[in-house]
């Protein structure tokens, strides 16, 4: 296997989660008892330019189709965080009705409607047919496609380019890396600026997040690679901020290399030297981690024996895809943990992959009143505890498995 970015040969094993589905691949009651298909999980390390990544074992087309069933808008979190994130770039970039927004995998429109709402043009890119069909109904321009230079070409014949091209959370979604940021570069105007969001590499090893790593995520981003991945297409980052969103994200301010408008922040130099201070641009750095995610792994197994042996009963809350990485890792099932709880009524009436666990409303949480309910999306602690609070009252405890075991 070859590095996506600079083809370097990969020698280096980041961490071993062995095979498993997909992670979105949910499955029906009438698919229970037929044969899932289950891919390597193995991520390495580029020595070269510090890229983490797994092979596309499942592709792309495959994982992005129309029962892909992440919808953005059932969080409240992330409504508000789009929404601010609205109110910042139209301050700051002085956005008005002249201007063109494009979000590249605009999911369900979560986040253009506020764009929309101010009467600024937008325009969604998002492959997954049917959560762009929840945007149209919105109101909310989409076309229904991959992004790359194939894409980009088009968009720009038909003259559509960005003042603002956004996108949170696909950049490490992408197998093709070095096609997107190309394509990006084609399509922004010349004054335009670009945002990207994706989670922080620097967060999921020190905060041992290896949950979060599945075949849906191709790439595994720290600033310094990020920052070589977007020179290589002519693109300077010019800002960056450290977000709490998903455990620990960045938000990187891309413009293309001979803008002069915006001139290079201090934080810029200041997250390169805080990677480089931790060893992001050394190849020891990565090494060892595997020892940190099976230390999840026993813990976990000794939960769920131990309540199980006394006859308690334990559920799980947010059918999320990072969940049925660590569910599937430690080797998990419906006879230990009951059911999981999602708001997302496309995930209700399913089965987790491989675990089979089955994908509940919250009225059943009320009804089978659980002793436990852990939380799978850890990054949605506050919200989740906060709106289930009520278990207290019947004596029921939350448990959070990561970044190490933890009984709330």
């Amino acid at each position: 296997m070859q590095c996506r970015f600079c083809n370097t040969e990969l020698k280096h094993v980041f961490i071993d989660l062995f095979n498993s589905p997909a992670s979105n691949s949910y499955i029906t009651e009438q698919e229970l008892n037929e044969p899932e298909t289950f891919f390597p999980l193995k991520v390495y390390t580029c020595h070269s330019c510090f890229l983490v990544q797994v092979d596309e074992y499942k592709k792309s087309d495959a994982i992005f189709d129309s029962n892909y069933a992440y919808f953005s808008s059932y969080s409240t979190s992330w409504l508000a965080h789009a929404k601010k994130y609205t109110e910042l770039m139209t301050n700051r970039f002085a956005l008005n009705n002249y201007s063109q927004v494009i979000e590249i995998a605009s999911n369900d429109g979560y986040l253009l409607q506020y764009f929309q709402q101010k009467n600024i043009p937008v325009l969604g890119i998002e492959p997954t047919a049917n959560t762009a069909a929840a945007a149209k109904e919105k109101g909310i321009e989409s076309v229904v496609d991959f992004f790359g230079i194939r894409l980009a070409q088009k968009l720009a014949s038909e003259n559509i380019k960005a003042d603002l091209l956004l996108g949170n959370n696909v950049l490490a979604h992408v197998p093709d890396v070095n096609d997107f940021v190309a394509g990006m570069q084609l399509i922004l105007k010349p004054n335009g600026i670009i945002t990207m969001e994706f989670p922080h590499l620097l967060q999921l090893i020190e905060n041992n997040q290896f949950d979060t790593i599945y075949h849906e995520h191709f790439s595994y981003l720290s600033f310094f690679t990020v920052q070589k991945i977007f020179a290589q297409h002519n693109l300077t980052l010019f800002d960056v901020e450290e977000l709490n969103t998903h455990g620990g994200s960045l938000r990187i301010y891309a413009k293309h290399i001979d803008n002069q408008i915006h001139s290079i922040t201090e934080n810029v130099k200041l997250l390169i030297e805080k990677e480089k201070q931790y060893g992001l641009d050394t190849i020891d750095y990565y090494n060892n981690f595997t020892e940190k995610a099976l230390k999840v792994k026993t813990d976990l197994l000794i939960f769920l024996l131990n309540q199980k042996k006394e006859g308690k009963k334990v559920a799980a809350y947010g059918a999320a895809a990072k969940g049925n990485t660590l569910l599937n890792y430690c080797g998990v099932k419906s006879d230990l943990i009951d059911f999981v709880v999602d708001a997302n009524p496309h995930k209700q009436g399913k089965f987790l992959p491989a675990s089979h666990i089955p994908v509940v409303s919250e009225a059943i949480l009320k009804e089978n009143k659980p002793d436990y309910v852990i939380i799978l999306p850890w990054n949605l602690k506050e919200e989740i505890t906060q709106q289930l609070a009520y278990i207290k009252s019947w004596g029921g405890s939350f448990v959070v498995p990561i970044p190490a075991l933890e009984i709330l």
